[in-house]
Order: structure tokens, then sequence, then C-alpha cells
């Protein structure tokens, strides 16, 4: 039996500047996967504040204008705590797939947060 792997509709991305440039590469994946990203920014390397970007991400989130969201700074530590002060966000910053993988399995989280400074493209 083949289970094909069912991927959500669309996501909504964010990051700050450190993020900035693994951000844009994890856009053109997901667009690969046939995924409709939502891009909060940043837009640039310019320096930015990363609450800025976890609190429209993690709105878009409760608000159900995307299934998913990403969100990725230097470590994903950061944003992942700015995330979680947004009611209904189970944000989760991982570092590891497998750690990824189950943190939407068997915690249910609705925000995948990681750092551009600890894993790579």
């Amino acid at each position: 039996m083949v289970v094909e792997k069912s991927y959500p509709k669309r996501i909504a991305i964010g990051s700050d500047h450190i993020g900035y440039g693994l951000k844009e590469d994890v856009k053109i994946y997901l667009a690969e996967l046939g995924i409709e990203v939502e891009d909060f920014g940043a837009h640039s390397l310019e320096r930015t504040h990363y609450p800025l970007f976890a609190k429209q991400v993690a709105q878009a989130v409760v608000s159900k204008q995307v299934e998913l969201g990403i969100l990725i700074c230097g470590t994903g530590i950061g944003m992942a705590i700015a995330a979680n002060k947004v009611a209904g966000i189970r944000a989760a910053a991982c570092s590891d797939t497998y750690s990824a993988a189950l943190s939407r399995q068997h915690n249910d989280a609705n925000v995948l947060a990681f750092g551009s400074q600890v894993v790579g493209p």
C-alpha cells in the first residue's frame, strides 16, 4: 500500500534579518511542493525585530488565514517564545527533522521555528 504525503495548502512564513536568506530558500522549496506561501517578512537583510514577524505569522495561523506557520531567526528560540504569546499557538523550536516531525505529529505544533545559525539549507 502506498501512502501519499499530504501537505498543507497555505503556510505563513516570517523571519528576522538573520533568518532572511534561509527563509527565501524555504519559500522556493515549499513552492516546489505546491504549497502557497504568505511571506510576512523580513524582506531584506536590514536589521529587524523578530517579535513583530512572530506575532504576524502567529495571528495568521490562529485566524485560519493559513494552516501552519514557519519562523526563522538565529536559533529559532526567540521566535518560538514570541509566537507562543499568541493564544492558540503551539510553536516548537526545532533544530532537527525528527523533533520537527514529532512536534507536529505528537504535540500538534502549528508553528515551526528554527535557526539559520543552527540548521542549513
